[in-house]
């Protein structure tokens, strides 16, 4: 399924969530803080943002993240990501709070140690990340997000295995922390 003159590079099962379109990629840069525990949507430089709710499965681990309704997901294939099926989608810090759970959240990271790979203690999901395409923002899991926030997700893969090679002709990821 596709909406006529977009391409879709491949369909993605994100929980619950299952209506889904597949739509062109958006890039969230802003200098707003988001933290009115009230509001639900708001614009950001000309693009709606709505407030996800998510968590680990246990929900020891609770977040709230701002985002397009209209995910753009990574599917990457580097070594750790392959073993966890590590699909994401990549926001600012200041788009994301944690909820409650901190003290339940435990953190492997290897090679450079830039990307911290934090995980519930109690169920082990990985809900959210910091990843190392994006040190300064958050990769968060669309699969752990509370139905109802999600209109549509878009999967692109990203080739992890040549990581440096990747970045260099990635024209959107830095952009989007």
């Amino acid at each position: 399924q596709s909406v006529p003159g977009k391409t879709s590079t491949s369909t993605h099962d994100a929980g619950q969530q299952t209506c889904r379109l597949f739509i062109g990629v958006a890039t969230l840069k802003s200098n707003v803080t988001l933290t009115s525990s009230v509001t639900t949507s708001i614009a950001v430089n000309g693009m709606d943002l709505v407030k996800h709710k998510g968590g680990c499965h246990c929900e020891a681990v609770r977040f709230e993240v701002w985002s397009s309704p209209d995910l753009h997901v990574f599917h990457c294939n580097c070594s750790i990501c392959t073993k966890k099926q590590n699909h994401h989608f990549i926001v600012p810090k200041n788009h994301f709070t944690l909820l409650q759970g901190l003290d339940n959240l435990t953190t492997y990271s290897f090679n450079t140690h830039v990307a911290q790979h934090t995980f519930c203690k109690t169920c082990g999901v990985q809900s959210f990340y910091t990843p190392r395409s994006n040190p300064d923002g958050y990769g968060i899991a669309p699969h752990c997000l509370d139905p109802g926030t999600v209109r549509s997700v878009t999967v692109e893969k990203f080739c992890g295995e040549k990581w440096e090679e990747s970045m260099q002709a990635h024209k959107t990821i830095r952009d989007m922390s």
